[in-house]
Parts: structure tokens; C-alpha cells; sequence
């Protein structure tokens, strides 16, 4: 459905937003955080009863506004890795959460990262 580059950041909002709220006053929310809402990045926000969620970003010179509603559940708040008023998401976090699986209950292999950082010899 969204095809997201590796150096997108997405950030959600980690309270509720007023949904009724349109393309200038999401930005608005954006830049009062402190983040730069012409950064290309994606900005995710709730509605209080998290059955509505609004995704914000900027693309060539305009804002485009995703908008879905749940006929039935919620959208699951993501835990831990709150950070003041957004919580960071990878690209198959935003993905689940728009599908509405919960990702609290998802389990992830960690992670593997090299033990050492010698340069590689061939031999």
C-alpha cells in the first residue's frame, strides 16, 4: 500500500490528536514537537477511541494526508520507546498498526550485528 525509503522516519504521536483537525494544524502539531514537517518523514497520529488514524507527510511540493477508520477494533499503541511525545516506528510497525495487528504481541527475532568490526581479508 505505501512503499516507505530505509532513511523515512515515521513518528506517532503518543497521545491522542483531534482528528478533525486537516493538513495545516497536523503540520502545526509537527513543527510545536519540534520536528520538521518538510522533511519528507511520516507523522502518524490516533484519535482518542483509536479506531481512526491520520498519517502526514510531505512529497514534491505538497502534503499528503492518509485517513483510515477500523469498522471494528482498534489500532494498538505500540509499548515502550516513548520518547516526550512521539514514539519512533519502523516501516513494518506503520504497516501493522494500519492493518490493526497488535504489535505488542508480535515477536521479533533480534536483530544480528557483527561482533567485529575488523576489515574483511579474503582469507
Amino acid at each position: 500500500m505505501l512503499t516507505i525509503p530505509s532513511a523515512t522516519r515515521i513518528f506517532l504521536a503518543s497521545e491522542p490528536v483531534d482528528l478533525r483537525k486537516g493538513f495545516d494544524a497536523l503540520a502545526g502539531w509537527v513543527e510545536e514537537n519540534g520536528l520538521d514537517v518538510y522533511s519528507g518523514h511520516i507523522f502518524v497520529f490516533l484519535s482518542r477511541r483509536r479506531t481512526h488514524v491520520k498519517v502526514l507527510t510531505w512529497s514534491r511540493g505538497g502534503f499528503v494526508l492518509f485517513y483510515k477508520r477500523l469498522e471494528r477494533g482498534r489500532f494498538q499503541f505500540p509499548a515502550g520507546r516513548v520518547d516526550a511525545r512521539t514514539v519512533a516506528l519502523d516501516a513494518t510497525e506503520l504497516a501493522m498498526l494500519l492493518d490493526g495487528i497488535n504489535i505488542r504481541k508480535v515477536s521479533r527475532s533480534q536483530a544480528w550485528m557483527p561482533t567485529s568490526t575488523r576489515p574483511y581479508t579474503g582469507v
